[in-house]
């Protein structure tokens, strides 16, 4: 569904741009998770990976891959660093020695009690309701739907 840009006062305009306000948004955004992981010996990635193994408990590298729709390279490092920290365990899954399991260590488990209240903190930071956050989750996962489902 394309709209005409024609009536747009200049569609080049930098502040018209689409991709320029995902870039400023995610990197404002994440500038505020930063000194909340900091004291939890987490970057923002590494947050993502814990996040989907307190709530999967046990997963595949390739099953974390999908989930964080991050590549395995990119993943395998993160993993390296976690698991140097104490807080995942990686190893070979008894059902098919192929895969690689990972799950999270009692010290990794522990964590979480603290990362319960991120999601308060950076609601409180940006000043925004759960609803307006919400509704933001939602568009932007129909952005992801729609860029995702057009050829590149």
């Amino acid at each position: 569904m394309a709209g005409d840009l024609s009536n747009a006062p200049n569609p080049l305009a930098l502040e018209n741009q689409v991709c320029f306000a995902l870039v400023v948004a995610s990197r404002t955004v994440l500038a505020h998770y930063r000194p909340i992981l900091e004291p939890m010996g987490l970057t923002h990635p590494q947050y993502l990976v814990m996040l989907a193994l307190w709530e999967h408990r046990r997963l595949s590298v390739k099953e974390l891959s999908g989930l964080l729709q991050l590549d395995p390279g990119t993943l395998s490092p993160l993993l390296k660093r976690l698991e140097a920290a104490d807080l995942i365990r990686r190893e070979r899954d008894l059902r098919d020695e192929r895969l690689l399991a990972v799950t999270v260590t009692p010290a990794g488990q522990a964590l979480r009690e603290q990362a319960e209240k991120i999601p308060a903190t950076i609601m409180e930071r940006l000043g925004m309701s759960l609803e307006e956050l919400q509704d933001l989750h939602r568009t932007l996962t129909q952005v992801i739907t729609a860029a995702s489902t057009q050829p590149t």
